[in-house]
């Protein structure tokens, strides 16, 4: 069976049984501090089993793509090296939501495997937790699995929980037995770490919810969770134990294998190289597709440590050039049909990885060689943490390639070294805490805020929490900064790029005012942080909430910008543009898009063009509700990063734009008055960046603009109107002026190594110049060292000038000479004395220094230096 119709049947198996299919949410979880990226099953379910969120439906089945490759969730660098660990893999799950438990949980995963798949009941072993005899009863009595093929387990194998406090509950585990020609033993046993026995489905009873003291209390809705890796049965269905094995990665191997241009014997001896490859290229394209793009930081770091990885593996394939996006269209035919949002993307997957090809192609080359010497030259089997740091920091290599290749040559890394010299990049590559703190986990709040801004800026409510330093507290006093929660509010908490609202709340009686600077969301629970400007607070007070009406009206205005400029995007450029970021605050916008190339200004004048004339056309903005598939239906655009539930508020600006959003907008188009774009660059690989300002801070934009422009015509003693033609003779005549210095320059270097050549002193055979030139540039300095090079035999020449308290220093050394006097270390000698440092090649290097006052002795200490080098 391949593993498509697996999907298929697990699926429709689960439909028939009354469960609503849900389609997999992106691998960036929406409103979620906690999580990197997706990578289980019921994180889209995690707000139903809290009670956070509602569903229409109390039966679910799905197929959830998932990546592990980054903060605590971590499986990056055993892939390639196991059978069945991945960067992105897919978990098939059913869920109840308080409706079945454990007895039909268990039924329809027994009937499933042994009716559906038709999998022998005696392949199958049955694990349970050891103090959970109700499932026990339920496989052992009703179902029939002998004991023979049955394990208790403790609670660190089979006790689920979703933190330290909340839903938790026994799991009972599935394994399927490969068979007595593979090593292992059963699980509990002492070789359950072999690969006879696969665990392919774990059933979580969500029983208890477990109290700050520990105490663990019956949930008055059980619910189920349940998790099948379909990598692991489709190995299983398939008849092999290595999940590598199956249809869909031998497809991406053999294309892997075209791609780098390699067949026969060297196919068979570099699996391990084409695993990596065959796995990168599934995470790769299905995280660009849900937004991510290559990045120096957070899920766009991890992104580029899983493709550089694939990359450089595919080198020590034999790949020259780029290679890594040609896998994008198999990777399409295999999966597009399950995930369509796949073969939508696929030209910009494509465009996105050939690019990071393009720009790791210089850094790889480099980084390979510095380590290959490295190794070399290095005593024992431990590259030094220095090697490690030195590749990383200076050259951009990353840290998990130096560790494959050691790991290749049977060594090992100095991560104490390492981490030495390195510990805050290494920590901003574990990227886990680019997330902020999960206040709404620390807070006894049972229902989420009633939030009433769509329609009203203020609102009587009720102080149902308070926090300060990340704790629950009772009372906050005058003076004190802390976060208040309210059971109702009118203030919009930060979501979907536009900012939290600001404003006060007062006590009702009580006194006590507090100023909020900023409004947060999580979960469904408001947090209003700010500070207490007088009284005092506690819980329970009721409160009047009043928003900065002023501010949040400049909001709205930009917020709609942002959706007019979407629309005129998409169809100015094509449709292939999606939103992958915005920030809307009071005085401008920011829109990220997806595009490969810059835009240019006439296309962006006509964009800006398009949106005013949908401002001046005063389209009124209507603001409704649907289900999810009814809006998408009639064609609404769901916005990048955001979490959708079964009904979604739509924001409709006549036919123009469409699309579900959760923020504030304007009544109607007219309102923003004007929008002015102010900026468009790239931000990342297949990623640009657009700035506007609307309103009353537009014309603002203007008129400095036009005053500046006023300004400069004026000191250049023309009109605005003849500024261009001006400015294009100033720089014709500045480019001639230019060249001349330049002849100049080089005339006068010329003129001043045949001068200085008349200086040289003779050491060990080396023609050594030392010479001071201050008021010479660099570009002087180098054309002189060039032409002493030129002028005598066996040259060692050092130049120096002095300026602002800063020091120029060039070294240049005959290639006669650069292996006794390398012009690197020389250079290196003379900075360190002057305050500074610098290197470069053998034959010519470059520093810089701080401390002039020192310049001359340095430059005299040279002679001695050169002659201890030459001596021998």
């Amino acid at each position: 069976m391949s593993t498509n119709a697996l999907r298929s049947r697990f699926i429709e198996f689960f439909e028939r049984e009354q469960h609503r299919f849900v389609a997999s949410s992106s691998l960036v979880p929406a409103s979620d501090p906690t999580l990197l990226f997706t990578n289980a099953g019921m994180v889209p379910f995690k707000d139903v089993f809290l009670g956070d969120d509602k569903r229409d439906y109390s039966r679910a089945v799905s197929s959830q793509r998932c990546v592990r490759a980054g903060g605590k969730h971590n499986d990056l660098e055993n892939v390639g090296y196991t059978a069945r660990h991945h960067t992105f893999f897919e978990m098939l799950g059913n869920f109840s939501f308080g409706d079945y438990f454990k007895r039909e949980a268990i039924r329809f995963a027994w009937d499933f495997l042994t009716r559906e798949l038709e999998l022998p009941a005696e392949k199958l072993w049955v694990t349970v937790f050891e103090e959970d005899q109700e499932a026990e009863d339920i496989w052992l009595k009703e179902i029939g699995v002998p004991e023979t093929q049955f394990s208790r387990i403790g609670a660190k194998d089979n006790f689920w929980s979703m933190g330290d406090t909340g839903p938790c509950g026994p799991c009972s585990e599935i394994f399927y037995d490969h068979g007595a020609h593979i090593a292992g033993g059963p699980p509990g046993t002492p070789e359950e770490d072999g690969d006879r026995y696969v665990e392919i489905w774990n059933l979580v009873f969500m029983q208890y919810d477990r109290q700050k003291d520990g105490e663990m209390r019956e949930l008055p809705r059980p619910s189920i969770d349940t998790g099948m890796g379909l990598e692991r049965v489709a190995a299983v269905m398939q008849g092999t134990h290595d999940n590598y094995g199956i249809d869909t990665f031998q497809t991406l191997i053999a294309a892997t294998a075209e791609a780098v241009g390699i067949s026969g014997d060297v196919l068979e001896s570099q699996q391990a190289s084409l695993k990596v490859v065959a796995d990168h290229i599934r995470a790769t394209a299905f995280l660009i597709t849900d937004g991510v793009m290559p990045a120096n930081e957070g899920r766009g770091y991890v992104l580029r440590r899983i493709m550089r990885r694939a990359i450089r593996h595919g080198h020590k394939l034999g790949a020259t050039g780029s290679f890594f996006y040609r896998l994008v269209a198999p990777l399409v035919e295999l999966m597009g049909e399950a995930f369509p949002e796949l073969a939508d993307a696929q030209a910009q997957i494509e465009r996105v990885v050939e690019q990071e090809e393009q720009r790791f192609a210089l850094t790889l080359a480099q980084g390979m060689r510095i380590l290959e010497d490295a190794i070399e030259t290095m005593d024992g089997t431990e590259i030094p943490g220095e090697t490690v740091f030195k590749l990383y920091d200076t050259y951009g290599f990353p840290v998990d390639l130096t560790n494959d290749v050691a790991r290749e040559r049977e060594l090992t890394l100095d991560t104490a070294g390492f981490e030495r010299e390195m510990n805050a990049q290494r920590e901003r590559a574990r990227a886990a805490s680019q997330f902020g703190a999960d206040y709404q986990a620390k807070l006894d709040v049972s229902e989420p805020t009633e939030f009433l801004g769509y329609t009203d800026t203020t609102a009587q409510g009720a102080i149902v929490a308070l926090v300060q330093n990340e704790a629950p507290v009772d009372v906050l006093a005058a003076g004190d900064e802390g976060v208040l929660v309210l059971d109702r509010t009118p203030f919009y908490g930060e979501s979907g790029g536009q900012l939290g609202d600001t404003g006060v709340i007062v006590g009702q009686g009580e006194g006590f005012r507090f100023v909020v600077t900023d409004t947060q969301k999580q979960r469904g629970v408001f947090l209003h942080f700010g500070r207490v400007e007088s009284g005092e607070v506690r819980i329970g007070l009721a409160v009047d909430a009043q928003v900065d009406v002023a501010r949040r009206q400049e909001i709205e205005l930009n917020h709609t910008a942002t959706h007019l400029l979407h629309a005129a995007l998409r169809e100015t450029l094509g449709t292939h543009v999606r939103q992958k970021g915005s920030m809307v605050a009071p005085e401008r916008l920011r829109f990220d898009f997806a595009h490969y190339e810059g835009v240019a200004p006439d296309v962006l004048a006509d964009i800006e063009a398009q949106v005013n004339a949908r401002v001046r056309e005063n389209i009124q903005g209507q603001f409704y509700t649907r289900s999810y598939d009814d809006a998408i239906a009639e064609g609404a655009l769901a916005f990048f990063g955001e979490k959708y539930g079964d009904e979604v508020r739509v924001v409709r600006f006549g036919d123009y734009s469409v699309e579900l959003c959760g923020g504030t907008h304007a009544a109607a188009s007219g309102d923003i008055g004007l929008v002015k774009i102010t900026e468009e660059r790239g931000v990342a690989a297949g990623v640009r960046r657009l700035e506007a300002v609307t309103g009353a801070h537009a014309l603002a934009w203007l008129q400095d603009t036009s005053a500046r422009e006023m300004r400069v015509a004026s000191k250049l003693k023309a009109s605005p109107a003849e500024l261009e033609d001006k400015l294009d003779r100033m720089l014709e005549r500045v480019a001639g002026l230019e060249k001349q210095l330049e002849a100049a320059n080089q005339k006068l270097a010329s003129s001043q190594g045949q001068d200085l050549a008349a200086s040289a002193r003779e050491i060990g055979g080396a023609q050594v110049v030392v010479q001071r030139m201050d008021g010479a540039d660099r570009k002087v300095l180098r054309e002189t060292v060039d032409a002493l090079k030129n002028t005598l035999d066996n040259a060692v020449v050092v130049l120096a000038a002095a300026a602002d308290g800063k020091v120029a220093l060039i070294a240049g050394v005959a290639k006669s000479q650069n292996k006794a006097v390398p012009a690197g270390e020389l250079v290196n000698f003379v900075a360190e004395q002057v305050g500074g440092k610098g290197g470069g090649r053998p034959d010519m290097a470059q520093a810089g220094g701080s401390d002039p006052s020192k310049l001359d002795d340095a430059l005299a200490s040279v002679y001695e230096w050169v002659e201890d080098r030459t001596a021998g």
